[in-house]
């Protein structure tokens, strides 16, 4: 375990709700979207209405409200968009963060003290559409959370610096139309070094640069105690 993951585990003992704080923890349920799950064969995963209908499914099964899950895992969801080849045609294919998978609209929470790092539209088909990207300090180490998937209404009033306590409402989260082509979710990512990125960070990696950005992108479970 990392320095920064051992801060981050300690800094909660009880479940963070990331999203809107009427959904209980009982409501929320994993869902796979890997390349190894046999039950998206036959499903056009990269189209939002074939992705949000096995969501439906998966929600409807387990009485729950959110499906999450996606930390390291190996998708299909990119093969057939461009904007995930990397270098000499390797696809970008290894999820960086945790998706939280629910209703356009609902309601997206701080799950620590922050101030607004940046944000923007990242508005490229496949990319993250609305993002804001909060700093953190605590114990002296800096460290960076990202919110993709937004709404556009999410980015008004933001200013750089710009104070968020624990358990504020950041945003909301998009339609398919706004968050560039998926089903409405929020993609969560933690960050030790963010470097020059402004309003963004990569959230997909390929296999030769999954160990660095596994180091550089902790589980965001750590903090959120799911």
């Amino acid at each position: 375990m990392s320095k920064l993951e051992d801060l981050l585990a300690g800094i909660a003992t009880e479940f963070v709700p990331i999203l809107d704080k009427k959904i209980p923890w009982k409501a929320y349920t994993l869902i796979d979207l890997s390349r190894d799950n046999s039950a998206l064969a036959s499903i056009d995963i990269g189209n939002p209405e074939a992705c949000q209908g096995y969501i439906d499914r998966v929600l409807g099964l387990n009485d729950a409200l959110v499906a999450y899950g996606g930390y390291l895992e190996h998708r299909n969801l990119y093969a057939q968009n461009t904007h995930f080849k990397g270098e000499n045609a390797i696809i970008r294919n290894i999820h960086m963060g945790v998706d939280f998978w629910a209703k356009a609209g609902t309601t997206v929470l701080a799950p620590l003290n922050g101030t607004v790092h940046s944000f923007q539209n990242n508005a490229t088909i496949g990319d993250y559409g609305p993002t804001i990207v909060l700093q953190h300090e605590i114990q002296g180490m800096l460290f960076y959370s990202l919110y993709g998937h937004l709404s556009l209404l999410s980015l008004d009033g933001l200013y750089v610096g710009k104070p968020f306590q624990k358990g504020d409402v950041l945003g909301t989260l998009g339609t398919p139309d706004i968050n560039v082509n998926y089903a409405p979710h929020l993609h969560f990512q933690l960050i030790q070094d963010i470097g020059a990125y402004v309003g963004d960070y990569p959230g997909v990696c390929t296999t030769n640069d999954m160990e660095y950005y596994k180091e550089n992108c902790p589980n965001p479970l750590f903090i959120l105690k799911v």
